[in-house]
């Protein structure tokens, strides 16, 4: 499969991602303007307990796609793909050994990492966008230098912010989602 091939499935897989954090949010605010026993809040518990699996495995496929392209396409990562890098990846693994134990706590450690990650790739994402400002990234590896640009606006460091949008969604739908009482457990 080639490079451009792999770029535009990444491409949509992102916009998908965008889609479904927004929706998620939107089943957060009417489960909480219904309240208890609706389907909205039904719906909001049942991505509680998968919020930490969802976040896990988009990190997951965020970080095999960086290494695809550093290792298989030969893209070099700028400074700032770097710093994002560092964010991202130990979310993979935090948040799947968190799923796996049902560690709803783990949003004091996943959260840090993910905004200060939200932050960088938002400042890439818009040297990207508008390459012509000046960076503090190196001459011979410039920030702006778009490897990926698929429908005219999705970059590298787009679809990094938002993967880690969705990983804060469903850290924090996982963190706050009711958890079932004995009562509502069947016998």
């Amino acid at each position: 499969m080639s490079t451009a091939t792999l770029s535009t499935f990444f491409a949509v897989l992102a916009l998908a991602t965008a889609a479904a954090t927004v929706s998620t949010w939107v089943v957060v605010g009417a489960s909480l303007a219904t309240g208890q026993g609706s389907w909205w809040s039904e719906a909001r518990a049942a991505l509680g307990d998968l919020g930490l699996w969802l976040g896990g495995l988009v990190a997951l496929v965020t970080m095999a796609g960086s290494l695809y392209y550093s290792l298989v396409a030969h893209f070099e990562p700028c400074e700032l793909c770097w710093y994002q890098r560092i964010c991202v990846y130990p979310l993979s693994i935090m948040l799947l050994v968190a799923a796996a134990r049902r560690d709803r706590g783990i949003w004091r450690y996943a959260l840090a990492p993910a905004v200060i990650g939200v932050v960088i790739a938002a400042y890439h994402t818009q040297l990207q966008a508008f390459p012509k400002q000046r960076s503090f990234c190196q001459a011979t590896n410039p920030c702006t230098n778009r490897y990926v640009w698929k429908f005219g606006f999705v970059s590298l460091p787009l679809m990094d912010l938002v993967a880690l949008c969705f990983i804060i969604t469903m850290v924090v739908v996982a963190a706050t989602a009711p958890t079932p009482t004995e009562e509502d457990l069947p016998e």
